[in-house]
């Protein structure tokens, strides 16, 4: 079993460079309706982006979670890279978060853990 997570979308294509960009994958072609995202290292999940007709309306009901060691450093690579910040940076359980959005407003979030996790 493998598990690959699909994003829906309206421009997979523009889209893919924002994901790309921001997790350090490797992208395709864009192969309609998807653009495939890979792990160089082979060890992380695909994440397939998915044109879809409709546009987003409310809060995702899965988004991704990157956990990374510089809140501040992360936090301006990836609103350079087109994300919006949405709320945080916030303490949720000990650990430091902040919520943001991509370009097409599909919420993520960025995540030091706390002390001894």
């Amino acid at each position: 079993m493998k598990l690959v997570f699909v994003l829906d979308c309206s421009d997979p294509d523009s889209l893919a460079d924002f994901w790309a960009a921001a997790l350090g994958y490797e992208r395709d072609t864009y192969q309609p309706p998807y653009v495939r995202l890979s792990d160089p290292g082979g060890t992380g999940p695909e994440l397939l982006l998915q044109r879809v007709p409709e546009p987003k309306t409310v809060k995702n009901r899965m988004h991704l979670d990157l956990r990374v060691s510089d809140m501040d450093a992360e936090v301006e690579r990836v609103t350079g890279l087109g994300a919006r910040i949405v709320r945080g940076p916030f303490m949720d359980d000990g650990w430091a978060t902040t919520v943001l959005a991509d370009p097409e407003g599909n919420e993520f979030c960025l995540i030091v853990t706390g002390t001894g996790s």
